[in-house]
């Protein structure tokens, strides 16, 4: 009897009007409309894609082959994969139109353990996923601040490579160079001859505190920022399709696909987490004004405009750099300095950073509404989703994950933090595929202002491709893989140490 009361509260769902009411009281400030949300999105989504992921899934790593000018197809598979569970997002978002995500929806549909280990892949998604974005960012930033170098101070210029790297990323570069750790970072001494390294990425830092403030003050606010950072983003790209497009050399496609499929599948992979911005656009459902009408318009929206820039981006890149030439750091500005116009290769590196940094704005948002959404169902405590009276916002969840971000930066392997992050990604939009063909047989008469086509084939088709991609990754053995069980079972054993004996202390009226 005992069992099957536990697995009753696992099961546990909240019914969608339970969740939409809830979501009207949370006492956030509903100021967006569909040219925010649009913006936000493409903020989300555009930066990391152009500006530094296109050069690994194009020249490949360490970690896989590389797909060649065969990117393109690469794109169209990441973009199939997410179409599917983008339509199903729209689904959802305008049915229950509340902060939260995946993870909420899935509470509505699979109940209280599933909807806590979504949650807990969502945080993976975006906050560890945000730690890859602030390391690139860092990386535009020392390439930027070089441009001065016969005006600013060289100690400004030329920041020592312990000020802007993680420890993990010292270790790397001294080994690539045969140097001695203890001569390029300073140490800490402790008793029984423990050493411990310092290095610290200052401007990683320093950028995800800025923005935690601005997003403190208020999501409308950050918006704002937002809207410029994208235009000139998009003024960056733009103009980089049309002066590139004048010097491809249609030799360089050839050959096409060098690495075959496995290189196209690989590619894919990567350039998948270029995508995963589009579904933060529905953690901001209750701070939009008609999110029944504008969140599919700005998810389906956002998707089509960004596929269409990736793609031209990736046949004037390949076009324009032989496929031995691609800098995988920085492959736009790189490919401007291949042609001789070094001007506007540094033009490309400030569009690089407002890019990353509407990125880690829009993710920290992300990471922040799926807490709140969580703290409220008081799976994490309920003093932390407290709102800030002036700017009504949840600045105390908004501090916690700007700190776990900076605290994350400073030892995790960022290779690895961007494929965890695509595992979350992957994982999140086949619940919100399933979540859709549950809510069809179980809430067949509630309105829906959106509805995906040709259900339940498409559905069933996203499930598919991205369980199809996840398991090609699987089964190349990579190190993300066993990292994103590991945190499968972290998150497993938190709910089973404190969330599963929270919800049954609300229930029995302990909790005030």
């Amino acid at each position: 009897m005992k069992l099957q009361q536990v697995l009753n509260n696992l099961l546990k769902c909240k019914s969608p009007q339970e969740l939409i009411d809830e979501g009207s009281n949370s006492g956030l400030k509903k100021t967006l409309n569909v040219f925010d949300l649009i913006i936000l999105g493409i903020g989300a989504v555009v930066g990391t894609g152009i500006f530094t992921i296109i050069g690994s899934a194009i020249a490949g790593s360490a970690d896989g082959a590389g797909a060649g000018p065969a990117v393109v197809i690469s794109m169209i598979l990441a973009a199939v994969a997410s179409v599917f569970s983008a339509l199903s997002y729209s689904e959802i978002a305008a049915m229950i139109p509340v902060a939260g995500s995946a993870y909420t929806y899935t509470y509505a549909t699979m109940g209280e353990f599933m909807a806590w280990m979504v949650g807990w892949i969502l945080m993976l998604e975006y906050a560890i996923g945000n730690i890859t974005v602030a390391s690139a960012w860092t990386g535009y930033f020392v390439q930027f601040m070089k441009g001065f170098k016969h005006i600013l101070p060289a100690f400004i210029v030329n920041w020592p490579l312990w000020l802007r790297n993680d420890y993990r990323t010292m270790y790397e570069i001294c080994n690539k160079y045969n140097w001695n750790p203890q001569d390029v970072m300073p140490f800490i001494h402790l008793p029984f001859n423990l050493n411990i390294p310092v290095a610290v990425n200052v401007p990683a830092i320093a950028i995800v505190l800025l923005l935690t403030i601005l997003l403190v003050k208020g999501v409308k606010e950050s918006t704002r920022v937002a809207t410029i950072m994208v235009g000139v983003n998009m003024f960056i790209i733009l103009s980089f399709i049309v002066v590139g497009s004048f010097y491809v050399k249609p030799e360089n496609w050839t050959p096409f696909a060098p690495n075959g499929l496995d290189g196209i599948f690989t590619g894919a992979f990567v350039i998948f987490f270029a995508y995963i911005g589009f579904d933060a656009i529905s953690t901001a459902a209750e701070e939009t004004k008609n999110p029944q009408r504008d969140l599919p318009v700005a998810i389906m929206g956002t998707l089509a405009l960004c596929t269409i820039l990736y793609i031209c981006a990736a046949l004037v890149l390949t076009g324009v750099v032989p496929l031995n030439a691609i800098d995988t750091q920085a492959p736009l500005a790189h490919a401007m300095r291949f042609i001789g116009i070094n001007w506007y290769a540094g033009l490309i590196s400030m569009g690089a950073l407002c890019a990353l940094t509407s990125v880690l704005l829009i993710y920290q948002l992300g990471t922040t509404r799926i807490l709140f959404a969580m703290s409220r169902d008081n799976f994490l405590p309920k003093s932390l989703n407290k709102i800030h009276k002036k700017f009504q916002t949840p600045h105390i969840l908004t501090w916690i994950s700007g700190l776990i971000v900076i605290v994350c930066a400073l030892f995790m392997d960022l290779n690895i933090s961007a494929e965890l992050c695509n595992f979350g990604t992957f994982t999140s939009f086949i619940i919100i595929c399933i979540a859709v063909l549950i809510l069809r047989k179980t809430e067949p008469n509630r309105p829906r202002p959106f509805k995906v086509p040709f259900c339940p084939w498409f559905p069933i088709l996203g499930i598919i491709t991205c369980a199809a991609l996840m398991y090609c990754k699987f089964s190349a053995k990579a190190t993300s893989a066993l990292y994103f069980i590991v945190w499968l079972l972290i998150g497993l054993t938190i709910y089973a140490a404190y969330s599963y004996k929270e919800k049954r202390r609300e229930e029995s009226g302990d909790l005030v």
